[in-house]
């Protein structure tokens, strides 16, 4: 077969190959996008409603994470104010920490994200052996995070952590069993110099609709190669 037949097979194929491919990724893009329009509608229905009780502590590990992320919630207990974790924080009021405490109420202990923390105002939390009296907490429910961050995993031998990961925090400070999700706490507790609370991000990026018609265009434009290929008679070398 000459180049010039050979080009008459292969440019057809690569069209081809491009609408199916673009098309595929279209289509992915376009149930990407009411994927995320269902989350933002549930989100912004959770952290807005009425704060509902903890669940109990029976059903904690039966729940779906998509049935109690970001679910607003109240409880009552103690801060282990012997216990705090430091996290790694980069946020809008710039770098710093998350203070995690462990909260002990009667369905059992909760990890409790206190706030933010500059890092020039590092928390001497740990060095503190007091039973602090009984609080109220009102917070949204946030998934644990496993292992670290992107090329900063957590090392708890060195007490150094990038993440919220409840069961090796829990592991690390001997806390026994505890909630496999963590309480981000609001500012109705926050006190002049403590952890700043109320800093969940609720918003989510929704750029699909613009990647969709992205890959549609270049489906379309493959269509066109195609359509081109058929009507040009001959390629010459």
């Amino acid at each position: 077969m000459s180049s010039a037949g050979a080009r008459r097979l292969y440019l057809p194929a690569l069209c081809v190959v491009g609408i199916l491919v673009f098309g595929a990724l279209g289509i992915w893009q376009v149930e990407r996008l009411a994927w995320k329009r269902d989350l933002i509608a549930r989100v912004e229905a959770r952290v807005n409603a009425t704060p509902a009780p903890l669940p109990p502590r029976a059903i904690w590990e039966a729940i779906p994470p998509r049935d109690i992320e970001y679910r607003r919630v109240r409880m009552t207990g103690r801060f282990r104010a012997d216990a705090d974790t430091l996290v790694d924080a980069l946020t809008e009021r710039g770098a710093g920490y998350w203070v995690l405490t462990p909260l002990v109420t009667a369905q059992g202990m909760v990890l409790v994200n206190r706030g933010f923390v500059p890092q020039e105002s590092v928390p001497q939390s740990n060095q503190r052996r007091d039973m602090p009296p009984p609080t109220t907490i009102t917070g949204l429910v946030r998934l644990s995070e496993p292992q670290g961050r992107f090329l900063r995993r957590n090392q708890p031998s060195q007490d150094k952590w990038y993440s919220r990961d409840v069961e090796a925090i829990a592991k690390a400070r001997g806390l026994g069993p505890v909630a496999p999700f963590f309480i981000d706490a609001d500012a109705s507790r926050e006190t002049g110099g403590g952890p700043i609370g109320g800093m969940t991000v609720v918003r989510f990026r929704n750029a699909h609709l613009v990647y969709a018609l992205t890959w549609f265009a270049l489906a379309a434009l493959c269509v066109a190669g195609l359509v081109m290929t058929r009507r040009i008679p001959h390629i010459r070398d």
